[in-house]
């Protein structure tokens, strides 16, 4: 293994998921990793969890996937889960939480959110320390090395930073990205000494995610839709919902 695809935040988006899948085939690529939400959000939860479990080589668990699978019970969490079969949220359920891997002599850790929890986010203007805490061992999660680099996804945009010589990297977001129209993912490639990492965008069908939202009954269709055609985070005003 050289090269890896790194997704994240699928949010339930097939049409996206499917292009995505198809510019990895077109370069060759061949093992994909998924740094949780895969649903939520979207309107194909089950498609996207069927794609997951059919084409992904290892995955973690995001917010979403911790909420619709129970941990929570607004709106936007039970609509998922009620087109999901138990077997698939009990899979979203037990998902890990985190990997650590060696690649070229370095500790890679991948998480959702943060190294401190699913719901704990991690943002480029957190501070130093926040950011530098995120590559120390955090046990209570299962992370048990201090990481060289940090790839993780949640926020929605493409991130490279240099933290203290350390790589932070965000691969985006696939189904609902929030720095652009289009899907990014990260391409790492250890085929040589070192790494390189590689950001890709991708066009796919939007008016046919569009329609499939407008279709399917979800709540909240039309703040997904305004999000898919302006890249922009809509607010919801509704009382008590939370920040994606």
């Amino acid at each position: 293994m050289t090269r890896l695809a790194i997704i994240a935040d699928l949010h339930a988006n097939l049409e996206a998921t499917l292009a995505v899948h198809a510019d990895i085939q077109r370069r060759g690529i061949g093992e994909i990793w998924v740094l949780g939400d895969l649903v939520g959000k979207g309107p194909r939860p089950q498609a996207v969890v069927d794609w997951v479990q059919a084409h992904a080589a290892r995955v973690i668990q995001g917010n979403w996937d911790a909420r619709v699978a129970g941990a929570s019970h607004r709106p936007q969490d039970l609509w998922p889960r009620s087109q999901l079969r138990p077997a698939d949220l009990k899979y979203l359920e037990t998902l890990p939480f985190g990997i650590e891997e060696a690649f070229g002599g370095l500790c890679w850790r991948f998480v959702h959110a943060s190294s401190r929890g699913v719901f704990h986010k991690l943002y480029p203007h957190s501070s130093l320390s926040e950011q530098l805490d995120n590559f120390a061992p955090q046990p209570s999660q299962g992370l048990m090395n201090y990481a060289d680099a940090l790839v993780f996804g949640d926020i929605h945009e493409t991130l490279l930073l240099d933290v203290e010589g350390r790589p932070l990297l965000n691969c985006g977001s696939v189904g609902n990205p929030l720095d652009s129209v289009l899907p990014s993912y990260l391409i790492l490639d250890f085929s040589a000494p070192g790494y390189a990492a590689t950001f890709v965008r991708v066009a796919y069908d939007r008016a046919a995610e569009v329609r499939a939202a407008e279709e399917s009954g979800m709540p909240f269709a039309r703040e997904y839709v305004a999000e898919l055609m302006t890249g922009a985070y809509q607010k919801r005003r509704a009382k008590n919902l939370e920040e994606d």
